[in-house]
């Protein structure tokens, strides 16, 4: 296996663990042709990002199912959970909260802040905490992502917080550009954008 992956392959690692861990449990299986098919992608890409990742398997015979989400998984640590935080608890943010489908990407939100709380409450199976706890909770559960869904003229001041907090990534659904530190990933989420991108699809397929 290839230690040396671009960021462009380590971005579609989530992906072809998504489709893999989606497949019924009789199919032991899958090829790189198929992989591509499913999933809208380049077949020659597919095949030689399968080639640097997966423990074994041939390109044009198939790869055995569960060793692909064994390697997947070992490659970007989702055996290992990572922590993260949600500010902004209103609709969007309790359903990320009640969202079950983080765990099997090794991620667990630990914790919901909120401005308009005075005092901890559970929302599911999360605490929520008022802003002034944030720091102290963050440092105590060693979370390194924050979600940020909060209105477009709070987020900037949130993502402040975050980073002076410790975090090290954050997944920003407010429509407005942050400024962060170089060190400090992101993954800016336009929801809108993305419905329009399967819009314009749906278009392109009628026309055919």
């Amino acid at each position: 296996m290839d230690n040396k992956l671009s960021k462009a392959t380590l971005g579609r690692i989530p992906l072809y663990l998504s489709y893999v861990k989606s497949l019924p449990t009789s199919e032991v299986i899958i090829s790189s042709t198929s992989m591509s098919k499913a999933l809208g992608l380049g077949e020659v890409q597919v095949r030689k990002d399968l080639g640097q990742v997966a423990k074994s398997g041939k390109p044009k015979v198939g790869y055995k199912v569960t060793e692909l989400i064994d390697s997947f998984e070992s490659l970007i640590g989702f055996k290992e959970k990572t922590k993260a935080v949600i500010v902004g608890t209103g609709k969007l943010g309790r359903a990320l909260m009640d969202y079950e489908g983080f765990a099997g990407f090794g991620v667990e939100i630990v914790a919901g802040f909120d401005a308009e709380v005075s005092t901890v409450k559970t929302i599911g199976k999360v605490k929520v905490y008022p802003m002034s706890d944030l720091n102290k909770v963050i440092k105590e559960t060693d979370a390194t992502i924050g979600i940020i869904t909060v209105p477009k003229t709070e987020a900037q001041a949130v993502a402040d917080k975050l980073v002076e907090a410790g975090i090290k990534a954050i997944w920003n659904f407010a429509q407005v550009k942050l400024n962060l530190p170089e060190n400090v990933l992101l993954v800016q989420e336009n929801l809108a954008l993305s419905l329009a991108h399967l819009r314009t699809k749906i278009i392109k397929n009628d026309k055919k």
